[in-house]
C-alpha cells in the first residue's frame, strides 16, 4: 500500500543549523496494517508523518502509495486518501460551525462540483453516527461548545467519514484526561475494524504500543531501528523493548514518558 524508499529529510541544509531529521528510511506498509511507532523525542516520528502527509517535501527518496508515485504530490491531494488526527483536539474541526455542518463538510471532502444538501435524511444518519459519542441530540450546537474529548471523538468520526485509505494518529489521545482518552481509543479500534482502515499511530506509551495493532516500529535519530510484528510483537514486554534499544543504540532510552505502562 505504502512504500517509503531511501527517504531522507534534512532541514536547513548547508547551514550551521543543518539537521538530518530522517535518514534513509525504508518502510513498507501493507493494507490493513495497524502500526504503533515509538521513540524518544526528536527521533523523527512526527517528521515521518509530515513526510507521508505531504506537509514536508522529502530531501531524497521516493514515496509510492497504491502503486502511484506521490513524492511530489501536494498535501491537499494526499489528504483525499490519507487522514491525519493531531494531538490538539481543536485542529480537526471548525469551532464556529455546527456539528452537522462539520459533518457534511467531511462527507463531501474531495467531491469537486458535487454538492450534497443537508436534509432530514442526512441529519438522521449523522445522529446515528454520533450515538457512540453521545452527541446525537446536539447536531445544531457549535463545535466550540464541546469538550476536548468530544471534539477529538468528532474529529475521529469525521476523518473516517471522509473515507481515507490510511489514517495517521499523531498522539491523538495525549492531550485528553484518562477517561476521555480511553473513550477515543475505543472508538479508534472500532472504526479501524468497521472501516477496514490502515493506521499508523505515534505513541510514547510502550505498553500500549505492544498491545495495540499488529506491528511495532521503534525510531531513533531519524532511523527505524526495530520493526516487529505477529508473535514476536505479542511476546514483547516493556523491559524487553528497553533492553533492545540499549543493545541496538548502546545508550539508554532517554524519554521517561516512553516507560509509562498504564
Amino acid at each position: 500500500m505504502l512504500d517509503l524508499s531511501n527517504i531522507t529529510k534534512v532541514f536547513n541544509p548547508g547551514t550551521v543549523n543543518e539537521k538530518i531529521a530522517l535518514e534513509n528510511i525504508n518502510l513498507h506498509v501493507n493494507r490493513g496494517d495497524v502500526i504503533c511507532i515509538i521513540g524518544s523525542n526528536g527521533s523523527g516520528k512526527s517528521t515521518l508523518f509530515n513526510i507521508i502527509s505531504g506537509t514536508y517535501p522529502v530531501t531524497n527518496g521516493k514515496i509510492i502509495f497504491d502503486e502511484v508515485d506521490i513524492t511530489s504530490s501536494p498535501e491537499y491531494r494526499r489528504a483525499m486518501t490519507v487522514g491525519r488526527i493531531f494531538q490538539d483536539p481543536t485542529k480537526g474541526t471548525a469551532a464556529n460551525m455546527s456539528i452537522e455542518d462539520n459533518m457534511i463538510t467531511a462527507m463531501t471532502k474531495g467531491m469537486k462540483g458535487l454538492r450534497i444538501s443537508l436534509n432530514n435524511e442526512k441529519r438522521k444518519m449523522f445522529s446515528e453516527l454520533l450515538k457512540p459519542i453521545g452527541l446525537e441530540n446536539r447536531l445544531k450546537d457549535n463545535v466550540g461548545l464541546l469538550s476536548g474529548g468530544q471534539r477529538q471523538a468528532l474529529t475521529l468520526l469525521m476523518t473516517v467519514m471522509s473515507k481515507p485509505k490510511m489514517i495517521l494518529l499523531d498522539e491523538h489521545t495525549a492531550a485528553l484526561d484518562p477517561r476521555n482518552a480511553q473513550i477515543v481509543m475505543d472508538l479508534t479500534e472500532r472504526y479501524i475494524k468497521e472501516y477496514e482502515l490502515t493506521a499508523l499511530t505515534v505513541t510514547h506509551n510502550m505498553q500500549f504500543a505492544i498491545d495495540f495493532g499488529n506491528r511495532l516500529i521503534m525510531m531513533d535519530e531519524g532511523s527505524i531501528i526495530l520493526d516487529v510484528s505477529g508473535e514476536q510483537k505479542a511476546n514483547l514486554t516493556v523491559d524487553e523493548l528497553v533492553r533492545r534499544f540499549k543493545d541496538l543504540r548502546k545508550k539508554n532510552f532517554d524519554d521517561d514518558e516512553g516507560l509509562l505502562t498504564d
